[in-house]
């Protein structure tokens, strides 16, 4: 018995001690590679994360589509309405939709800056007819002004990221020419 765990601890080793190696091979092929090359990679690796995102976006307005074709009279993008409240339980009853691209498209028609913007105080809310029912409150409004608020802080912080990260790749690039002319002279 003790012979098994002896020759099992062996092989453990044995293992481990490549896995090693075959990390330092990998971590020194990495660090050979040019800067170029890695900025490339960071690159396609971004498209590829955007991609679900993107994917979901498409996914979103296709349900919202949805529902603008089935009750015209309540959903527009260009004059968002604010919609009653329980608008999602008439819905479901409703039948024309599943509850799933409901919820989704909902949620995106709900969130569209443009839809904020129409949550004020006084404003008549929407049936699935397009009959007013009720008037935003001004918790309503306060509400709809603080989300709207949050998407245009969040919106500014992903387009000072994004000038950030293009100001150092274009760093980057200046760099890397730079050392190839100096490479070339020499």
């Amino acid at each position: 018995m003790s012979k098994i765990i002896q020759q099992i601890a062996s092989d453990t080793e044995r293992l481990l001690q490549e896995a090693e190696e075959i990390l330092i091979r990998v971590e020194q092929q990495v660090d050979r590679t040019e800067p170029r090359q890695l900025q490339e990679n960071k690159t396609v690796t971004e498209q590829n994360t955007a991609k679900p995102r993107n994917k979901n976006r498409e996914a979103n307005q296709a349900a919202v589509e949805l529902l603008i074709a089935a009750y015209p009279n309540t959903f527009n993008l260009e004059e968002p309405k604010p919609l009653k409240i329980g608008i999602q339980e008439d819905l479901v009853a409703d039948e024309k939709v599943s509850r799933g691209k409901i919820k989704r498209a909902l949620a995106t028609y709900v969130r569209n800056p443009r839809y904020l913007q129409s949550m004020v105080v006084g404003a008549q809310r929407v049936d699935l007819t397009g009959a007013e029912v009720a008037e935003v409150t001004a918790e309503d409004e306060k509400h709809a002004k603080a989300k709207l608020d949050e998407y245009k802080q969040r919106r500014k912080e992903r387009h000072q990221e994004a000038r950030k990260q293009q100001r150092v790749a274009q760093k980057e690039e200046r760099l890397t020419s730079k050392l190839e002319a100096l490479v070339k002279k020499f």
